[in-house]
């Protein structure tokens, strides 16, 4: 059950509130009987409600006598002070994020080679994401094929997010596909890519005929390579992120040819239009 314990109040501070609402004006003596809060303790509960707002007093009288803020105006009060906290909280937890990013970012890149893989559609782009968020000078994407980046979906809104981000931080990328993938792409995709990245100075298209496969080439140390599922080709099967400077300068060795022969590719074709 709701309390308004989960608004911020403390037992004894629920207790007299949740008292005062039935007995109207009272006093301290009064309300610790009616909400069973200790006398002991009722005054720095009657002072911790003042501070909320959820009670006012009338000092003219002897003894003292108080009473409750209406429960629509006290519970939005309540509201507004978790919101508050809330903010408070966030603004905190980015400053220390502020922190750690300019102590962590201090340390050099770790050299040497390294692989890893995933399984599954969601594991796949998430580790593709992560390297899509770690480049910080170029990215390259080869998309020889029908590939779930260019989907509708959730997949296809987060990669673009990530190049988005990546363009921001002056990154730049560069795409390259397969025509046949071009025809197969609905206008939908084509208008959320043209609307959203291809007027960007740093973003470029273009499209190789005789494209095989898909994968991403990460400031030219760092290949993920797209495996993709033999019974659905739209959906990734497994991804392979795989650093090393020697493969990866090769790829790009590869890939330079092939993009100074490919076709800039039209806003029209893009679009869809």
């Amino acid at each position: 059950m709701a309390s308004l314990r989960d608004l911020g109040l403390s037992e004894y501070e629920a207790r007299a509130y949740r008292s005062l609402l039935r007995t109207g004006p009272t006093t301290a003596k009064e309300l610790s009987k009616t909400s069973d809060v200790p006398m002991g303790r009722i005054y720095d509960v009657l002072n911790g409600l003042e501070q909320h707002n959820l009670v006012r007093s009338q000092t003219a009288s002897r003894p003292k006598k108080y009473v409750a803020v209406e429960p629509d105006t006290a519970l939005d009060r309540l509201l507004e002070r978790q919101r508050r906290k809330l903010r408070e909280q966030a603004d905190q937890y980015e400053r220390v994020v502020d922190e750690l990013t300019d102590e962590l970012g201090t340390a050099g890149p770790v050299d040497g080679e390294f692989w890893t893989a995933t399984v599954g559609t969601e594991d796949s782009i998430d580790l593709l994401v992560e390297r899509l968020a770690a480049a910080e000078e170029s990215l390259i994407i080869v998309a020889g094929g029908v590939s779930p980046q260019f989907d509708l979906g959730a997949v296809g809104e987060r990669v673009t997010e990530a190049l988005e981000a990546a363009l921001d931080r002056g990154v730049d990328v560069s795409v390259l596909m397969a025509p046949e993938l071009v025809e197969s792409l609905p206008a939908s995709v084509g208008r959320r890519y043209t609307e959203q990245l291809v007027d960007h100075p740093e973003f470029s298209v273009r499209t190789a005929p005789g494209l095989s496969g898909t994968f991403e080439l990460v400031d030219n140390v760092e290949v993920c390579i797209e495996v993709p599922n033999p019974l659905d080709p739209g959906e990734p099967f497994a991804m392979i992120d795989l650093k090393d400077p020697e493969f990866a300068g090769d790829l790009r060795g590869r890939f330079d040819p092939q993009w100074e022969e490919a076709e800039p590719l039209a806003r029209s074709s893009f679009s869809g239009e």
